[in-house]
């Protein structure tokens, strides 16, 4: 694998390469040596032409020129505006082998090929920024110009390519001193532990090999004009080549300065190429892997070639610094600083943490035990220890947690644009369009504004409402949930204070309907306060659950506009589905509002919330043409709630939720019958409360299940309610888990 390295290197005089250029390639001038490690390199100016001129060793294998040369020749293809060095033809051969030849040298015969001359000067730790990060994002062009490339001597094996890094260790008791041997060998140790086992599933393809400092001209900007050297170009790892360039940019800097420089390259090089998890969680321990390879094959090379220390050694002490300063903080802190995950808090110290920043007013922690949560995907969640937990609470991640379709459309769009709505971009218009053809035509909506939560969506269709009747009164149910904003928390009594009652607003009692509206609009006018709207959602979620039916929303709706209001469907709750049988629970029960609002389901996790109403309402706005929200509907939440849109499509979930509802339902019916503290059960689609004999008893099962891998919450006046409110994507083998868990959790309790 080593033979080029263990291969003494060519011997050639400056008057020997000036007229073997002379002769060769018909460039008359002088000769300067630009120094290598293994073959010999020259730079040849003459009158009217320069090159530089690479004479390999003798154990230099001619297909592996040839790799170099057809590796050049297709970056210049695929990516033009690459500053390579190209090879000259300097032969009559055919293919790759016309750009190289032979000449004759003391020790035999030596292949000898000609390259263009590009100008620019030398880098080092005195880059820029904006140069390291755009060193960064050019490393990457190169990286994606070659990943297309194939050549059956790629698959080369040279001691550089950290591939081979476990290869370093006999070779590390060239190191003499005893302290830094040990602290090579700790980094091989790392390597072992940390990164071979990952290397098979890193992405890898034909890489230049050495992108470092010494093989990159640079402008006087620090913009990369030249890249030279494609000796060690190979197939390998695409994060180890760039674990080369970065430990390049690196070296050389002021010990409490070097990570801050790591992280811009790699943000330049993620720029064009976003680095896999797995990718980020390998490369500080690569970049260590780096400075150990040029440490250990310096000490053995300069034993071998005692006359070429100079060059050998030229980047041992700056890569000695690097390496103590991974000794000093550890090689963990060192990896996480470029990108690796940090390992999680222990539970209890973020509790404590949690309290201490977040303060008194933060909502408690759900369960006895609380969950702390690492990561999601579909219906499940995984806690710290790596354990599974059935998602059957969350109605956020409306079509599962980490839904690819969803966080690609988030990145991709944020990688390419994200800004506020008065400037123009499709996503928002789309969304807009498709959110209002999926309302029901006889509503007659056909205006959206876009904010960033149900509570603000519920405070702008507050707004608009009582502007344009000009009235201040508002009627919801006994315990609602509306939202936040300090309009909206006076029509959310699920989260008033004891004692507080504001006038302006009224209660209708749950299975209350067109009689307790007018009564309630009534007792408004008493006090002064003519009712403005009527805010329901129509799954009573807050109430306990108790899903309206088609008559009572029909008279709840009518009543509110005979009492002179605008009538406000809820729909953060209970939309998108849920109900199994319309994407919006008001159409599945035939209801014309005047406003809907939109919010959790929408991004799937992204903030984005919506309201919709009728041009006819908002032109009566004082306000109209005025409303602004600077991040709603901006391009990366429009993008997330399209997607959202898409999966519910392509995947069928609202039959889906149908059947898997009924199927809920029928199951926990059949436990009702050996578990008489079960009182009731209410819900449609998958929003489901099952009531129990005593609060007390709910708040056990819902610990209880928790321990059991379920996760589900409390609800109603009294949280006697079991609430039952997954992702849609719930499934048959999800029903048979929570059910199981629910009938142990009432044994035990």
């Amino acid at each position: 694998m080593s033979s080029v390295l263990d291969s003494t290197p060519p011997s050639f005089s400056t008057d020997d390469v000036a007229r073997i250029a002379a002769e060769l390639f018909a460039i008359e001038g002088t000769a300067t040596n630009l120094g290598s490690e293994r073959d010999q390199t020259f730079l040849v100016e003459g009158r009217t032409d320069a090159g530089v001129v690479k004479l390999s060793n003798l154990a230099e294998d001619p297909g592996t020129l040839d790799l170099e040369a057809e590796a050049i020749l297709h970056i210049s293809r695929v990516d033009p505006g690459l500053p390579i060095s190209r090879p000259r033809v300097v032969s009559t051969a055919a293919g790759a082998a016309a750009y190289r030849t032979t000449v004759e040298g003391p020790d035999g015969t030596h292949f000898v090929r000609l390259f263009e001359r590009l100008h620019g000067g030398d880098g080092g730790p005195a880059l820029s920024d904006a140069a390291v990060r755009d060193y960064g994002a050019m490393h990457a062009r190169l990286n994606l110009a070659l990943r297309s490339f194939f050549h059956p001597g790629s698959g080369r094996e040279l001691l550089w390519d950290l591939a081979h890094a476990a290869k370093l260790r006999p070779l590390t008791d060239r190191v003499e001193d005893r302290g830094r041997r040990r602290l090579v060998e700790s980094v091989l140790d790392r390597y072992d532990a940390n990164v071979a086992p990952r290397w098979s599933r890193l992405r890898a393809h034909v890489v230049h090999g050495d992108l470092n400092l010494d093989n990159v001209l640079f402008d006087d900007t620090g913009r990369i004009s030249g890249i030279v050297d494609f000796g060690d170009v190979g197939h390998t790892a695409q994060v180890g080549d760039f674990a080369i360039g970065a430990a390049s940019l690196m070296r050389g800097r002021p010990l409490d300065d070097v990570l801050r420089v790591g992280r811009i390259a790699t943000d330049g090089y993620q720029s064009q190429v976003p680095l896999e998890v797995e990718e980020l969680e390998v490369l500080g321990d690569l970049v260590a892997t780096r400075l150990a390879a040029i440490v250990v094959i310096s000490a053995w090379r300069v034993a071998q070639y005692p006359e070429n220390a100079e060059y050998i050694q030229a980047w041992d002490e700056d890569s000695w610094q690097l390496l103590e300063l991974v000794g000093d903080i550890g090689p963990e802190r060192f990896a996480e600083e470029l990108g690796a995950a940090r390992p999680p808090v222990a539970t209890d110290a973020l509790i404590k943490r949690r309290s201490d920043a977040l303060g008194a007013v933060l909502t408690e922690l759900s369960y006895s035990d609380p969950v702390h949560l690492v990561r999601g995907e579909r219906a499940w969640l995984i806690d710290v220890d790596g354990r599974r937990l059935l998602d059957a609470y969350n109605n956020v991640p409306v079509v599962g947690h980490s839904h690819p379709r969803v966080t690609e459309a988030v990145v991709r769009q944020t990688r390419a644009l994200n800004t506020h709505a008065r400037y123009l971009y499709e996503p928002l218009i789309e969304l807009g369009e498709r959110l209002l053809a999926s309302m029901p035509p006889e509503a007659g909506l056909d205006s959206v504004m876009f904010v960033n939560s149900g509570s603000e969506a519920n405070d702008i269709a507050w707004r608009i409402a009582a502007g344009v009747t000009g009235r201040d009164g508002a009627i919801i149910t006994q315990f609602a949930y509306h939202g936040v904003t300090d309009a909206i928390a006076d029509l959310s009594p699920e989260e008033w204070p004891s004692g507080f009652a504001p006038e302006r607003v009224a209660r209708i009692p749950v299975g209350g309907a067109g009689e307790a509206i007018a009564a309630a609009a009534a007792e408004l006018t008493e006090r002064g306060h003519a009712l403005a709207a009527t805010f329901i959602d129509a799954g009573l979620t807050s109430d306990g659950i108790h899903p309206l039916t088609r008559d009572s929303l029909a008279e709840i709706v009518q009543a509110t506009r005979d009492a002179g209001g605008l009538f406000v469907a809820d729909e953060v709750q209970v939309g998108y589905g849920r109900s199994g049988e319309h994407f919006w629970t008001f159409a599945h029960l035939g209801a014309t509002p005047d406003f809907v609002t939109l919010g959790k389901p929408m991004g799937n996790g992204y903030p984005v919330a919506a309201v919709l109403t009728r041009r006819e309402i908002i032109d009566g706005f004082a306000f109209a043409g005025r409303v602004f929200s600077t991040f709603g509907g901006n391009p990366v939440a429009a993008q997330a709630g399209l997607a959202v849109l898409d999966v519910i499509r392509d995947e069928r979930i609202i039959p889906q939720v149908k059947r898997v509802g009924g199927l809920l339902r029928a199951r926990i019916e059949e436990l009702q019958g050996s578990h008489p503290e079960i009182v009731e059960i209410r819900g449609l689609g998958l929003l489901l409360g099952v009531q129990l004999d005593d609060p007390a008893r709910a708040k056990a099962v819902v610990n209880a299940m928790r321990e059991r891998g379920v996760l589900i919450g409390r609800t109603g006046p009294n949280e006697d309610v079991l609430k039952i409110r997954p992702p849609l994507v719930f499934d048959d083998e999800h029903v048979a888990v929570l059910v199981t868990a629910l009938d142990e959790s009432l044994v035990a309790t």
